[in-house]
């Protein structure tokens, strides 16, 4: 990895690539750190040391590399982006007009991506007013009673704040585009893992200064948790594919053995997010329809007391089982047997020992379940160790494991993904063939 990284800053063109990503996320940075107008940055901070982690919107703030309590300009992050992405790809299943697109190559990615783009603004438009709104009636930072936004009755301000959050959304949509043009690629990814990485080395102090004991077991359980994603993240199942010999004019194609790689985790993170999505939406409907009345119905009661609360062992229970279920129901979806059937039908592909068409659909389908059930556990533990290790230390309050769950699904994801790129460009750019 590091030979990697040495080899790629040798080579001008990678290295003007690297300066730049580097560039755009210092940009990114100061974008999450500067406060909205009209928001109090020394109420924000108060609140936001005062909450001590006590929120389901934890997820979004990590994703948001903590400028979501912030109140920033960039305070939605990268989320609407990935909620239209996740939209738009599963709309391509229902629509038949999606599905011709994405069919259609460069062009139909296209236009995916423009609606893309149009829904990320529109779900901007309403986090931004719904995170207003809760800042507004003082119910983002739970009991905190300073007022975040001094001038909270001038309709003018709530716009321009409104105006703002968006407008920094679009502006992050834009940055990570840049990083996947002229970068080193994966630019929303590593805009995700930007945030998360800002916020490791506040949380790991906070550890350190509550308990060096604690500390070091996070360490330790830290290498371990990242051993185990690496090992697991990199697993596939290799079915092999073989190609039968074609005479096309004078000459002969095919012959050739391959492979289809089915990854143990072929969802990645993203049933993590739907989880996740679901579990924070009783907390903010509670929220916006209670008001300001102090009174709880049974309902708000419960949503409090075992959802919000996430070393609550009904809060555990239900994010496993939701993440295992969205595990499946995402394979199901983006990973459609019968077409890759058909396809390697068309090309004159087999799998040794198993008739073409149907029968291959049919055993892909199995192999595919068989391997879905280790993925969509291996999700929901290291998603819920966090709350587990907090829990059974003693720490339920402070939810922040910096090094388990989510946080560590995305970074070593998109670390290995980075690295593979670096190392297929420079293949590219130092492989000598025929022609010099």
């Amino acid at each position: 990895m590091l030979g990697a990284f040495r080899s790629a800053l040798a080579t001008p063109d990678l290295r003007k690539k690297i300066l730049f990503t580097l560039g755009i996320i210092i940009v990114y940075r100061l974008g999450a750190t500067m406060p909205a107008p009209g928001v109090s940055f020394k109420n924000v901070r108060a609140c936001a040391e005062q909450l001590e982690g006590q929120n389901i919107y934890s997820l979004i703030n990590l994703f948001s590399g903590g400028a979501l309590l912030n109140l920033s300009v960039f305070a939605l992050g990268i989320m609407p982006y990935i909620t239209a992405s996740i939209i738009i790809q599963l709309l391509t299943v229902v629509i038949p007009r999606f599905e011709q697109l994405k069919k259609e190559g460069q062009a139909g990615q296209g236009k995916l991506t423009q609606y893309t783009r149009y829904l990320t603004i529109g779900l901007a438009i309403l986090q931004s007013t719904g995170l207003v709104a809760l800042a507004v009636r003082g119910q983002l930072f739970g009991e905190c009673d300073q007022d975040v936004i001094p001038n909270k009755d001038s309709i003018f301000t709530l716009i321009v704040l409104v105006i703002t959050m968006t407008a920094g959304t679009s502006v992050i949509m834009w940055l990570g585009e840049l990083i996947t043009e002229k970068g080193i690629g994966n630019g929303m990814s590593l805009l995700i893992f930007t945030g998360i990485a800002a916020r490791i080395p506040a949380e790991g102090k906070n550890i350190l200064d509550k308990s060096g004991l604690t500390f070091a077991l996070v360490v330790v359980a830290a290498l371990i948790i990242i051993a185990s994603v690496i090992y697991v993240e990199q697993a596939q199942r290799r079915i092999p594919v073989q190609y039968a010999k074609r005479m096309i004019g004078r000459r002969m194609y095919g012959g050739t053995s391959t492979y289809l790689p089915l990854k143990v985790n072929q969802a990645g993170v993203i049933p993590v997010i739907f989880a996740s999505s679901l579990l924070y939406l009783p907390d903010l409907i509670v929220r916006l329809t209670q008001g300001t009345s102090t009174e709880q119905n049974w309902f708000s009661t419960f949503v409090q007391t075992y959802l919000v609360k996430q070393s609550s062992w009904v809060h555990i229970a239900s994010y496993f089982l939701l993440i295992v279920f969205f595990t499946y129901f995402y394979v199901g979806i983006t990973f459609n047997p019968d077409e890759r059937a058909d396809e390697m039908k068309k090309f004159g592909g087999f799998i040794p020992g198993i008739r073409p068409g149907r029968p291959t659909a049919e055993y892909l389908k199995f192999v595919l379940g068989r391997i879905t059930l280790p993925g969509s556990l291996y999700l929901g533990i290291v998603a819920i160790l966090p709350n587990l290790f907090l829990d059974l230390t003693g720490d339920g309050q402070n939810q922040n494991f910096p090094f388990g769950g989510t946080a560590v699904l995305i970074m070593v994801g998109v670390g290995l993904d980075t690295v593979k790129q670096i190392e297929s460009q420079l293949m590219q750019r130092n492989y000598e063939g025929f022609l010099r």
